[in-house]
């Protein structure tokens, strides 16, 4: 009894599961647009077109093979999702059909490729710019169309598994198909199912498909290399250095080929990118014998640019490593010395000459100052009143040539030189001047000094005053 609830309970929870997991997919699929009013249902088309070795022959001579294997259809993304063939084949509405107005099976291909426009409007926007577009545009019927790379009744998802991308375009490229099979990328791709390695479509773009013959994209391809080889947790997986975009970038190369991505990119340019050393769609790992960037063949590769290369011109090339103690520890130091030297030496120039420049311009400022003219000074004239003048009287002073000589009379004082600003009264004077006795003519010599000095003041007539005594 344990045993069959056991059973019941898993046969039940398997039941739920697919339940859930059919419910998801209808909820993920686009609901398909409803079948034109009066057509033919499909049951009606496999009819006929469900029965082998159904054909017919076109204007060419070619054979259009017209039977279709219904199962093939159901499980195709149209026959999944319910699309109606009238859906695609609009202009057929009953029997008999249409003519056919395609004189060869490539002539079908091209008419029908149209029909696919009416549900995938982006996918026909994109691809006006396509490589395939403009070949076709210039005459090359071959070009691929939507049906050579996605099919017809037999539709589905094209990276499921991805391995079928690169398979797919090896339809009209098996030579570079076979490069890219033995290359790093294709032997994992193929070789291992690895997802992480590029596919034809991650270089290439799929609805906008663009090779060498787009001078941009040559230029812009290190862009492209640098999705992967840029990015830090998908390089860390294998071990791979993820600083050579930046490395390129630092590089005269890649310096040059920016400057021509950002002031000329339509122009081609003469410098390498990473196709030219690394190769194109035959990469090999770089320790490969066959690899074109090995140390033994990288002269080889150096020379397609640089012809007169010596054996020594490599060495020059720091590979993708940027300099370190333990990548080119030379170069890494003189880098450290210089970063210190040069900051150095630029500070203390600047320094200086501002320094330099300061100091001038203060002393400039500073010999304006004095030679600039003093202000006027205000002259105030004094308020002279109208007052006596005083007579100074000088004591005599005793002295060996004097002793014993009578005392002077009053008629012998002499006056003392006006102040400053007073003019002297001359009648005194020249009653001083006029008494007999020894101090007449220093009288009048004073009165002589005083008129010439006018401005004298009463300090100069005592010393004057003493002389004339001493005298």
């Amino acid at each position: 009894m344990k045993k069959q609830w056991i059973s019941a309970s898993c046969i039940g929870f398997i039941l739920l599961v697919s339940l859930a997991v059919s419910a998801n997919r209808a909820s993920a699929q686009t609901p398909a647009p409803p079948a034109p009013a009066g057509t033919a249902s499909d049951q009606a088309c496999l009819e006929c077109h469900g029965k082998p070795g159904l054909e017919t022959k076109l204007p060419s001579g070619e054979i259009l093979y017209l039977s279709i294997d219904a199962q093939t259809y159901n499980h195709s993304v149209h026959g999944d999702q319910g699309y109606a063939c009238t859906q695609c084949h609009t202009n057929i509405n009953g029997y008999p059909h249409p003519a056919l107005q395609a004189a060869t099976r490539r002539d079908v291909s091209l008419q029908l490729t149209q029909v696919c426009a009416q549900c995938h409007e982006d996918k026909f926007a994109a691809a006006v710019n396509d490589a395939h577009t403009i070949a076709r545009q210039a005459g090359n019927k071959d070009a691929a169309v939507c049906t050579d790379c996605h099919g017809t009744h037999d539709i589905t998802p094209p990276a499921q598994p991805r391995s079928r991308i690169p398979q797919t375009c090896e339809k009209c490229h098996s030579q570079i198909y076979a490069l890219y099979q033995n290359s790093v990328h294709g032997a994992a791709l193929i070789g291992q199912g690895n997802p992480d390695v590029p596919s034809c479509v991650d270089c290439h773009n799929a609805h906008n498909v663009q090779g060498p013959s787009n001078t941009q994209f040559r230029l812009f391809s290190p862009q492209i290399c640098a999705r992967c080889h840029a990015n830090q947790a998908l390089m860390n997986k294998y071990g791979i250095n993820t600083n050579v975009f930046n490395t390129y970038i630092a590089d005269f190369h890649g310096t040059t080929v920016e400057m021509f991505q950002a002031v000329a990119p339509g122009q081609e340019t003469n410098k390498p990118v990473c196709i030219d050393c690394h190769g194109v769609h035959d990469i090999k790992n770089v320790n490969d014998p066959n690899s074109t960037v090995i140390k033994d063949r990288l002269l080889v590769t150096c020379q397609k640019c640089h012809p007169g290369a010596s054996p020594n011109f490599p060495s020059a090339w720091l590979s993708h490593y940027t300099p370190s103690p333990q990548h080119y520890p030379i170069v890494y130091y003189v880098g450290q010395f210089y970063r210190f030297f040069i900051p150095t030496v630029l500070g203390g120039m600047g320094l200086f000459v501002v320094s330099d420049a300061g100091r001038r311009l203060f002393n400039r400022g500073k010999k304006k100052i004095k030679r600039s003219p003093p202000k006027p000074a205000q002259v105030i004239k004094p308020q002279v009143e109208d007052t006596p003048i005083k007579k100074a009287e000088v004591a005599p002073t005793q002295d060996a040539s004097t002793e014993g000589a009578p005392e002077p009379t009053p008629q012998n004082k002499v006056e003392t030189a006006p102040e400053s600003g007073v003019e002297p009264n001359p009648e005194v004077s020249q009653e001083a001047s006029s008494e007999p006795g020894s101090g007449g003519d220093l009288g009048a010599g004073k009165e002589n000094s005083s008129r010439t000095n006018p401005e004298q003041k009463t300090d100069g007539g005592a010393e004057n005053s003493e002389e004339q005594q001493n005298g």
